[in-house]
């Protein structure tokens, strides 16, 4: 903000509110002291002009600039020659008292486009005298410490007229020292280290930074192209050539290594196979003095078990034989305790027979009826059974069912009188 209220000073000062004061009290004075209502209006109209212009003048040409992010501008005054910088934000600018210039902070590229091509308007030239592009980007910023010196003198087309020439006086000259080979492939980052080099103190001198060089794409001649094809074939002929003969080489020695150790190990195999057998007869011999008593002892057990399986056979047929004798034996009880059961069965099966018999007979005697329901129980299920008393002196047996009252009255004293003997 004080940098603000100094510069609106400060353009107070310049432009000349002091001399329009004294002005002012000097044409009063007069008119005072002429008292002409002329001169009035003459100071009048001459006032108004001025106000006419000076807002004509700041319609068409506005007091003020507006500073961008990243951008500077630098503010010269017309009367007293004094220079200020201001960043971003609005600056107060008279048209007719200041000059106003705004610069970029930013890092700028530039790329000379003529010289990208062998075939273009402007290619740079080796050593052996051939055409070639380079496709360079220098990369650089204005000195932010030099800018308000430096305001006056630089260019409004920087890249054009300070870069450009500080650019190409480097460049060629320095790429005119290396062959084709080395600006294309060996020597690429000793060439950007030697720009870099010669270009920044160029730059520096005219207020810019260098902050980088880089080197990209690099255009041959076609003829130079076709030939270091066809060398490059050759090359890579001749490098092919020479690692077949190193690989066959290595074959012949690996084939020679192979043979001789495929020799020690038949001979180690055959030392070994030899001292295994030696080894093995050693143990053979060993065991035998071991084997011959464990022979003789599993002879003597066998002949043991043999004894002992002979004693065993005899007793298990002795018990065998017993076994028998005792389950003959029992079998013989068994059979008289069943017959004398059968016996005992038949005595008390005889006996309950003819009880049952008895009471049976003495049952039917005295209810003589009992058999024909029994044997009509015995025929069939269906037949309704009807108990009636039997007819008189051989009559039919329904005859007491089916007479009349007289009949139905002597069937029932009938029944009456059986049943009463019955209860007797």
């Amino acid at each position: 903000m004080s940098d603000r209220l100094q510069a609106l000073k400060e353009f107070l000062r310049d432009a000349g509110l002091g001399p329009a004061a004294r002005l002012g009290r000097a044409t009063a004075s007069g008119t005072r002291q002429a008292g002409a209502a002329f001169g009035r209006a003459r100071l009048r109209l001459l006032l108004l002009g001025v106000l006419v212009a000076a807002g004509y003048g700041i319609w068409t040409h506005p007091p003020g600039q507006v500073v961008k992010r990243g951008e500077v501008l630098v503010r010269t005054s017309l009367l007293t020659g004094a220079v200020r910088e201001f960043h971003e934000g609005s600056v107060l600018s008279l048209p007719g008292l200041h000059t106003v210039r705004c610069f970029s902070m930013r890092d700028q590229v530039y790329r000379p486009e003529d010289s990208v091509s062998a075939s273009g308007e402007a290619p740079f030239q080796s050593v052996e005298g051939l055409s070639l592009g380079v496709d360079l980007a220098v990369r650089y910023a204005i000195d932010p410490r030099r800018i308000t010196q430096m305001s006056k003198d630089l260019p409004d087309d920087i890249p054009g007229e300070v870069v450009q020439p500080a650019v190409q006086g480097v460049i060629y000259k320095l790429l005119a020292r290396y062959t084709v080979r080395e600006i294309f492939s060996s020597k690429r980052a000793e060439i950007q280290q030697a720009i870099e080099g010669e270009l920044r103190p160029r730059l520096m001198a005219a207020g810019l930074l260098l902050r980088g060089v880089e080197m990209g794409k690099v255009d041959l001649p076609q003829d130079y192209r076709n030939g270091m094809d066809r060398l490059l074939a050759e090359e890579l002929e001749t490098e092919k050539m020479r690692y077949t003969l190193e690989l066959k080489d290595k074959q012949v020695r690996q084939t020679e290594l192979e043979g001789e150790a495929s020799k020690v190990r038949r001979q180690k195999a055959a030392e070994a196979a030899a001292q295994e057998q030696v080894i093995a007869a050693r143990a053979q011999e060993e065991s035998m003095k071991h084997v011959l008593p464990f022979k003789q002892k599993q002879i003597e057990q066998r002949r043991l078990e043999a004894e002992a399986e002979k004693v065993a056979r005899i007793r298990a047929a002795e018990g065998a034989a017993e076994a028998r004798r005792i389950e003959a034996g029992g079998e013989a009880d068994s059979r008289q305790k069943l017959a004398d059961a059968e016996v005992y069965r038949l005595e008390h099966v005889g006996q309950y027979t003819s009880n049952q018999m008895e009471r049976e007979g003495a049952l039917i005697t005295r209810y003589p009826l009992l058999i024909e329901k029994t044997l009509a129980d015995k025929l069939s299920d269906k037949i309704q059974v009807i108990i009636a008393p039997p007819p008189r002196e051989g009559g039919f047996i329904g005859a007491t069912l089916l007479g009349a009252k007289g009949g139905t009255t002597a069937g029932t004293r009938t029944q009456t009188r059986a049943g009463t003997q019955g209860e007797e």
